[in-house]
């Protein structure tokens, strides 16, 4: 079986993929990877980047992915240092300033730097301080709105009890009341009469 003479390799694939997530990861292009690749193995850019995405991207997905991520880490650190190095070269920046540039940094204005910094420390501490009262009164608050809310509950359902105690109750009361009076009719007996001598009726006492 013949083999082009321009046939990739294992090794040319190899070479490519790392040289891709490379740039990736420092923040460069894929052109710049292909050009370099190209220069390593005597290939045009053009060729690189046609291997690169018809047959070696698709191995690398993940990869790929976490080269992304570390680039994103990477800024995030690089503009985090050029921050502090800003503060540390260029101190008048975040300083007071003099009345020239030119003239040297006295040791007040350093000082009255430093204690801007202690003021802002303290009140970065002050507001964490706070921060924490504050949530500490809210789970007091979140703790007592439950009691309270159990307590209702409680008082709702006692509530109910003694409304079906009453209405068995006014049952009780209105069954007496009719048994009382079914009683009374009852204790009423008809009057006995007989008849005396001159044929007139006359009622006999019990």
């Amino acid at each position: 079986m013949k083999v082009r003479q321009d046939a990739w390799s294992h090794e040319d694939d190899v070479l490519l993929a790392e040289t891709v997530l490379k740039h990736i990861k420092e923040g460069s292009t894929q052109l710049r990877a292909f050009d370099e690749v190209g220069d390593e193995l005597h290939r045009t850019s053009a060729a690189c980047g046609f291997r690169w995405n018809a047959v070696v991207r698709q191995k690398y997905i993940n990869d790929i992915r976490e080269a992304k991520k570390e680039r994103k880490e990477r800024k995030r650190a690089a503009s985090y240092l050029s921050s502090v190095t800003k503060r540390a070269v260029q101190p008048e920046l975040y300083m007071p300033q003099q009345q020239s540039v030119n003239q040297p940094i006295s040791l007040s204005v350093v000082i009255d730097y430093l204690k801007t910094l202690n003021t802002e420390s303290n009140g970065t501490q002050a507001l964490k301080k706070e921060n924490e009262k504050l949530l500490k009164e809210n789970l007091e608050l979140l703790t007592k709105n439950k009691e309270l809310e159990a307590e209702l509950s409680k008082l709702q359902n006692d509530h109910h009890v003694i409304e079906e105690d009453y209405q068995s109750l006014i049952q009780i009361m209105n069954r007496a009341r009719r048994m009382a009076i079914l009683q009374d009719d009852d204790s009423i007996a008809p009057a006995t009469f007989k008849m005396d001598k001159n044929g007139n009726l006359e009622k006999v006492a019990k």
